[in-house]
């Protein structure tokens, strides 16, 4: 623990997660663009889980899809706030849940940036198709668990003065 009974940022945790997420969003992006381009889905599982190669404009569930750039501001308006209060991320839980949910902003930020059909207003590359029910990728998978890992903390983790926390 650092001076006066308080944990050390977890800067590093966060910045690790974040550029692994990124990472590994972009090259199976790539992958999955020369794997897929113009071919028809390919089952893993069956029906329930097929790789089918998607260009997404909007967000989640296709929904949006006029308001590309509001989506692009909102990450990068995420990503500048995670990154500028990362130092006040002293527990390794919530910082790897703001990193997975970073990580993921910025991947698909990158496809909003420098994807077609022009820049600020890309579409998003999604790949994995679970049961036709939603199509998504690394990026997308790392946002959710993030959330999920951060509600559950906040709901579970013992008050900042307990003893074992």
């Amino acid at each position: 623990m650092a001076a006066g009974g308080r944990r050390p940022p977890r800067r590093r945790l966060f910045a690790a997660v974040l550029v692994v997420v990124l990472v590994l969003d972009q090259l199976t992006k790539i992958a999955a663009i020369g794997a897929l381009e113009g071919e028809p889905p390919v089952p893993v599982l069956g029906r329930w889980l097929q790789l089918t190669l998607l260009r997404n404009p909007g967000a989640a569930f296709s929904m949006g899809t006029g308001a590309t750039w509001l989506f692009t501001t909102i990450q990068l308006g995420y990503l500048a706030a995670a990154v500028w209060f990362s130092g006040r991320l002293h527990r390794a839980w919530p910082a790897a849940a703001v990193g997975l949910i970073a990580g993921g902003a910025a991947g698909n930020l990158v496809d909003r940036l420098l994807r077609e059909p022009a820049f600020y207003v890309g579409h998003v590359v999604d790949f994995i198709s679970v049961r036709g029910f939603a199509v998504f990728n690394i990026a997308d998978s790392a946002i959710t668990v993030g959330v999920v890992i951060l509600a559950a903390w906040l709901v579970l983790a013992p008050a900042e003065g307990d003893a074992d926390a």
